[in-house]
């Protein structure tokens, strides 16, 4: 005599899991699918960082636009909505500033010329391993600055102009570039602090040069400076601090999962302060963070290093011959760096035999 199916029960014991007999059980597909979205893990054969979790936990988000206010997504779609929203446009925005305000100062000013011209004798500045240093420095920057920005913009700007296939190409291509010559920009920051950490100590000089313009906004005016002026200290601790910044976010992104978590120790730290940010970030959520940190401190160094470039060529006569050949024309340095020509002509004098 055939069973009727509705009157088949699962043993009293069962609690939970799959029923033999092809019936429901105790958990059902919707079950299932709200534990998934609300970033529950399970389990899976497959290996990788985080393969257990198919979707991350979901946030209430106030959107980038009116059509996502009050909306709630995974924190994974908020993280890519930052990144292709505000990210993307702001840093345009200072890219943009930042090129229009060298082009508008270049037309007024025009190229700082050395005002008495060139004195045909020459005074060592840097020396052989102070510039390898600065090159391998900036070398890697400008690398994984190109290749960095080629990341972040190219599916946006690009793909529509040069197609899937060639952008994919080209990304594969620099995607090892950033990683490799990311240890090498390491290795500059290293050497450039040893060798000038000691010349780029704030001082009251610094103060003078930067209430006169730096010598460099009205001609005729050229306030004092020591080896390094006031600006170039400034880019030399915004190199130092966002380079290491930089480099601790980019470890944590070449290899996830592996080092200490960041954010949540750091936003521990702030909340100290009577902030209220999150503490329990999952390992994806501290990936996507140190993607943004990543992102928005390069384009404000790329931003910084673009007016560096600019002083250091055509903005200022002489000025690339300290880091070419390392010998700079007298006058230029009188005029620029007039503290540190009578510190080395003081030393040069102390070495010169007594008559």
């Amino acid at each position: 005599m055939a069973q009727n199916s509705s009157s088949v029960r699962p043993p009293e014991s069962a609690v939970g899991g799959a029923v033999p007999g092809n019936t429901l059980g105790t958990e059902s597909d919707a079950d299932q699918w709200r534990a998934i979205e609300s970033g529950a893990a399970g389990t899976t054969s497959a290996g990788g960082f985080n393969a257990n979790v198919l979707i991350q936990n979901p946030v209430l988000t106030a959107g980038a636009n009116a059509g996502t206010i009050g909306r709630t997504v995974s924190s994974g779609m908020r993280w890519l909505e930052v990144r292709n929203g505000p990210l993307q446009k702001y840093g345009s925005y200072g890219l943009g500033a930042i090129i229009v305000v060298l082009v508008l100062f270049f037309a007024i000013r025009g190229r700082v010329r050395i005002e008495h011209g060139a004195a045909g004798r020459t005074i060592e500045r840097f020396k052989l391993i102070e510039r390898i240093g600065h090159w391998l420095t900036a070398v890697s920057f400008v690398l994984l600055g190109l290749t960095g920005l080629w990341l972040l913009y190219g599916k946006t700007i690009l793909i529509p102009y040069i197609g899937h296939e060639a952008y994919a190409s080209i990304a594969y291509v620099g995607k090892h570039i950033h990683h490799y010559f990311g240890f090498a920009f390491m290795v500059g920051l290293v050497l450039i602090f040893v060798m000038w950490v000691r010349h780029n100590i704030p001082n009251m000089i610094d103060v003078k040069w930067a209430a006169k313009g730096g010598g460099v906004l009205v001609k005729g005016v050229h306030p004092p400076a020591e080896k390094f002026n006031g600006g170039q200290k400034v880019i030399f601790w915004a190199t130092i601090l966002g380079g290491v910044s930089l480099s601790l976010s980019g470890l944590a992104l070449m290899f996830p999962g592996e080092l200490p978590a960041m954010f949540a120790k750091t936003f521990a730290l702030i909340n100290m302060l009577g902030f209220s940010l999150p503490t329990e970030l999952s390992p994806v959520q501290e990936l996507q963070l140190s993607q943004l940190w990543h992102s928005i401190v390069a384009l404000i160094m790329i931003v910084i290093i673009i007016a560096h470039i600019y002083i250091g060529t055509i903005g200022m006569e002489g000025a690339f011959d300290a880091m070419g050949t390392g010998d700079v024309d007298v006058n230029w340095a009188k005029e620029h760096h007039s503290l540190w020509v009578e510190e080395v002509e003081r030393k040069q004098a102390r070495k010169m035999p007594a008559e």
